[in-house]
C-alpha cells in the first residue's frame, strides 16, 4: 500500500509469484521509489523463486508518474519533425523510469493514423509512415539506451494496423490487405526492431483478416517474429484475453483464450490474470497446453529481465531529490512546445505588435488542464480517481481494488489546480498578458455546448472593444470522463469543429475586429467558413505546461513558426480517409474524366490543408535540383537542392523529399515521404540539402509476395509540404531484382545540410 503496508491477500500474490507490476498513480516521486523498492524486495525474499518483478509505465510523452516533466503529446512530438529532440526526451525518460525501479514503458504508439475520427490520433506521430518510423527509432534508442543494462525497455504498439479501425471506432476490425499491412503499418516497427533494437511489442485490440491480433499466430509471431525480426516479447494490451471471450467471441472461456494467445505468440498478459496465471497453469497440467510454448514465452521474458540488469539491481536510487526530478526537462519541454505549434494561414495579420488590447475569447481561452490529455500523469490520475470510487462505469485495467490505493494514495485536487501547482501550467489568456497592454477574456462557450446569450454577449463585446480577437477553439481527450472531443474510446462520427464553437466564431466574427483563430486539436478537425476565413490559423497540439505559452510568443513574434501538420486536414468529413500517401490513381490521386473539374460534385477531393504543411515569418526559395540519373538496386541515390530565406528575418524551413516509384504490377503509392531536414537559414543565407537515399528503402512486397526492390522508374519532388512539387525530377532504379530480408532492408535517408555562398536580399 501507499503506506508501506501489506495489502489484504498478500500471501496469496506471493505464492503465486506475479512477474509484472503495472501502473500505479502516486503523487511523489519518493514515495513511488519506496513502494516499488518494497514490492522487489518481497519478489526477492518471500516469493519461491526470487525472481525480481519487472514494472511498467506509460510513457508516451513523459514518464506518467507524479513528480515529472509532461512533454507535448505524441502528435505535437511528430508536428516539431524533430527526431532528435524526441531522442533526448527519451533518454530523459529512461533515467527517471529507471531511478524509480521500473524498467519498461508501455511506449512509443507506432500505429499509423489515417482517420481522424478515431479518437487516439493524438497518441500517434500521424498519417505518415516514414515520419512515424523517424520519431518510434528516436524514442526507442532514446529509452533503451546504448546498452540495455542502463536501459528501458520500450513497447512498440499497438501491433498491428490499430490506426485505421472500421468506421473510426476504436477497437474495431481492421481490413487491411496483407500486402499493406506488411508495407505500410508494419513499417514503424520493423524499423524499430531493425534499427533500434526494439525489444517489446503489444497487440492491436482489432482483428486482423477476421481474426483478433491477440490470438494471430499470422500477427504475433510469422509476421512479427519470421518477417520483421523482432526477437523481444510480446505484452498484451490491457485485458486482451478478456476481450476474447467477452467482445470477440473467439473463446468460450478464459482457458481458451489463454491458450489461444499463448500459442499465437504472446507472451506477457496485463493487467492482472485472466487466461494467463494459474488458469494457464492449469491447462499445462491437464495437458491442454504443449509446455514448450509456455517455456518460450517465459525465456523471452527471463532474457528481457537479464538484459535489463533486474538480477544484479532490481532496485531504485535510494535517494530521490524531488524538487530536482519536478524540474528535469523544463527547457526540453518548452522548446518541443514552440517546435510543435503549426501556423495554417498568416494574411500579414502576424506576429502581433506588443501593446495591444487583445481579446482572448472560446473555451480554450483561460483553461490550462486540456493541455494535459491521455496518457499525462495528470489525466490518469483525474481517471482513476473517479473510476476507482464508482464515478463512471469502468476502463480498460481498472482494477476494483484501487479504490482503497487511491483512496489513500490520491487526495482530491481538481485538475486545473493540479497543473498550475505542480507543473507551473499557464492559459493563452495569461500567456497573451505577458505582450499584450490588455488582455480581456470570454470562454463564450465550452467545448461542445452554448453557455446561454449573456456569455456570448459578453464574449462580443470583448472583441468589440478589442484591437485583436484571439479565438481559442479546439478539442479535449480526457480517459472516459469529462467534456471531450478526442481521446481513448472517444470517437467522433463528424470531425467537425463543434457548433457551439462555430455560433461563438460567428458572433465574433461579426464584430469586425481582426480575428486569429487557435486550434488546440489532437486530431484534424474540419474548419466552417467563419475560421478559414479568419486573418491567421494556427493549431497547436496538447502541448503540456509550455503549449499555451509557446503559443503566445509565437502570436507575438518572440519565437518563430516551425511546425509542420503530421497529418492531412480535410475540407469535409465525407472524403476520409484523405492521407498524402493514397494509391496512385486512387482517391484525390485519380485522373478526372473529360470537362469534370472535381472529384466530387460539391468540393475538391483534396484536402485544405495538405501534409507537411506549415507557414512561418519568412519566405524560402527552392532551387538547383541535382538527381543521379542512374542508381543500381544495391546503391544509393543522391538528391540535392538549395534552400534560399529570400525574406528579412531568420526562420526555420522542413525541407521534404517524396518519391514515386513506378514498379511492375503492383499498384504503389502515388508519393511517399522518403526524407526530410529541418533547417534553420538567416535571413538572405542559403543552405544546400543532400539526401541520400539507399535503394534498398525502396523496397515492397511484389507481385510474387515477397519483399523485393526492383529496377523502376522513381519519380522525386523535394518541396516544403506534401503538395508542394517546385523541384521536380526522376532517377532510374537499374540492375538486377533483390530480395530483401527485414535485416538487409533500409529505412531512413540520411540528409546532409550545408551552406552556400551567402546572396544579397
Amino acid at each position: 500500500m501507499p503506506d508501506g503496508s501489506d495489502p489484504d491477500g498478500l500471501e496469496d500474490i506471493l505464492a503465486k509469484a506475479p512477474g509484472h507490476i503495472c501502473n500505479f498513480a502516486l503523487d511523489n516521486p519518493a514515495q513511488t521509489a519506496a513502494v516499488v523498492g518494497r514490492i522487489q524486495h518481497l519478489a526477492l525474499t518471500r516469493t519461491r523463486l526470487g525472481v525480481p518483478l519487472l514494472l511498467h509505465a506509460e510513457a508516451l510523452n513523459g514518464f506518467l508518474a507524479g513528480g515529472h516533466m509532461v512533454f507535448p503529446t505524441a502528435i505535437g512530438l511528430a508536428s516539431t519533425w524533430s527526431p532528435d529532440l524526441v531522442l533526448e526526451m527519451a533518454d530523459l525518460i529512461r533515467r527517471q523510469m529507471r531511478r524509480l525501479g521500473i524498467r519498461q514503458a508501455l511506449s512509443p504508439n507506432m500505429d499509423i493514423a489515417l482517420d481522424p475520427r478515431w479518437g487516439r490520433v493524438h497518441e500517434t506521430y500521424g498519417e505518415d509512415p516514414y515520419l512515424a518510423a523517424t520519431m518510434s527509432v528516436a524514442y526507442t534508442r532514446g529509452l533503451q539506451g546504448a546498452d540495455l543494462s542502463t536501459g528501458v525497455i520500450a513497447t512498440g504498439k499497438h501491433f498491428v494496423g490499430y490506426g485505421l479501425p472500421q468506421g473510426g471506432v476504436n477497437l474495431s476490425t481492421t481490413e487491411i490487405s496483407p500486402r499493406t499491412l506488411r508495407d505500410l503499418f508494419a513499417y514503424p516497427f520493423e524499423a524499430a526492431i531493425q534499427l533500434a533494437g526494439l525489444r517489446s511489442v503489444m497487440n492491436s485490440y482489432s482483428d486482423v483478416d477476421g481474426v483478433p491480433a491477440t490470438a494471430s499466430r499470422q500477427v504475433l509471431t510469422d509476421l512479427l517474429r519470421d518477417t520483421l525480426g523482432f526477437d523481444g516479447f510480446v505484452t498484451s494490451d490491457y485485458t486482451s484475453l478478456n476481450h476474447l471471450v467477452d467482445r470477440q467471441h473467439v473463446a468460450a472461456d478464459p482457458a481458451e483464450a489463454g491458450r489461444l494467445a499463448l500459442i499465437a505468440g504472446m507472451d506477457t498478459e496485463n493487467p492482472a490474470p485472466y487466461g494467463f496465471g494459474h488458469v494457464l497453469a492449469a491447462e499445462v497440467d491437464n495437458g491442454a497446453v504443449d509446455p514448450a510454448h509456455l517455456e518460450t514465452a517465459v525465456r523471452r521474458v527471463l532474457r528481457a529481465k537479464f538484459e535489463l540488469g533486474l538480477f544484479e539491481n532490481p532496485y531504485p536510487a535510494e535517494t530521490i531529490e524531488v524538487g530536482t526530478v519536478a524540474s528535469e526537462g523544463t527547457d526540453l519541454s518548452r522548446e518541443l512546445a514552440r517546435r510543435s505549434v503549426v501556423l495554417l494561414k498568416n494574411d500579414g495579420i502576424l506576429p502581433l505588435p506588443p501593446g495591444r488590447h487583445v481579446a482572448v475569447i472560446g473555451p480554450h481561452a483561460d483553461a490550462v488542464g486540456l493541455q494535459f490529455p491521455t496518457y499525462t500523469y495528470p489525466a490518469f490520475r483525474e481517471m482513476t480517481s473517479i473510476m476507482s470510487s464508482g464515478g463512471l462505469g469502468n476502463a480498460v485495467g481498472i482494477d476494483p481494488d484501487m479504490a482503497a490505493w487511491n483512496s489513500t494514495a490520491l487526495p482530491p485536487i481538481a485538475a486545473d489546480e493540479l497543473v498550475r501547482a505542480n507543473y507551473g501550467a499557464r492559459s493563452l489568456a495569461e500567456a497573451i498578458h505577458d505582450d499584450a497592454a490588455r488582455v480581456d477574456v470570454a470562454a463564450g462557450s465550452t467545448l461542445t455546448e452554448d453557455l446561454g446569450p449573456d456569455e456570448l454577449e459578453r464574449a462580443v463585446a470583448a472583441a468589440r472593444a478589442a484591437d485583436v480577437a484571439v479565438l481559442a477553439l479546439g478539442g479535449a481527450s480526457l480517459w472516459f470522463n469529462g467534456e471531450r472531443t478526442e481521446g481513448e474510446g472517444s470517437d467522433s462520427a463528424d470531425i467537425a469543429l463543434p457548433a457551439a464553437q462555430t455560433r461563438l466564431a460567428e458572433a465574433v466574427a461579426a464584430t469586425g475586429t481582426p480575428l486569429i483563430v487557435v486550434l488546440f486539436q489532437g486530431r484534424a478537425y474540419t474548419l466552417p467558413p467563419v475560421v478559414q476565413e479568419a486573418a491567421a490559423i494556427v493549431v497547436a497540439p496538447f502541448g503540456g505546461p509550455y503549449g499555451p505559452g509557446s503559443v503566445a510568443e509565437i502570436l507575438f513574434g518572440r519565437a518563430e513558426p516551425s511546425g509542420k501538420l503530421p497529418y492531412s486536414i480535410p475540407r469535409h468529413g465525407g472524403q476520409i480517409p484523405v492521407y498524402h500517401h493514397q494509391k496512385a490513381g486512387s482517391g484525390y490521386r485519380g485522373q478526372l474524366p473529360p470537362g469534370v473539374g472535381n472529384h466530387y460534385l460539391d468540393m475538391p477531393a483534396t484536402p485544405l490543408y495538405p501534409f507537411g504543411h506549415g507557414l512561418g515569418y519568412t519566405t524560402f526559395d527552392l532551387s538547383d535540383l541535382r538527381v543521379d540519373p542512374h542508381v543500381g538496386t544495391d546503391e544509393t541515390a543522391t538528391v540535392n537542392a538549395t534552400i534560399t530565406n529570400s525574406g528579412a528575418r531568420a526562420g526555420t524551413a522542413v525541407v521534404q523529399l517524396y518519391l514515386r516509384v513506378n514498379t511492375t504490377g503492383v499498384t504503389r503509392p502515388a508519393q511517399q515521404l522518403a526524407g526530410f531536414a529541418r533547417v534553420t537559414v538567416p535571413a538572405g543565407a542559403a543552405r544546400r540539402v543532400s539526401f541520400q537515399v539507399a535503394a534498398a528503402q525502396l523496397g515492397y512486397t511484389n507481385m510474387a509476395r515477397n519483399f523485393a526492390v526492383e529496377p523502376a522508374r522513381v519519380d522525386l519532388f523535394v518541396g516544403l509540404d506534401a503538395h508542394d512539387r517546385r523541384l521536380e525530377g526522376s532517377f532510374q532504379l537499374i540492375g538486377p531484382a533483390r530480395l530483401l530480408t527485414s535485416a538487409e532492408r533500409s529505412f531512413l535517408s540520411e540528409a546532409l545540410v550545408s551552406d552556400v555562398e551567402r546572396i544579397d536580399v
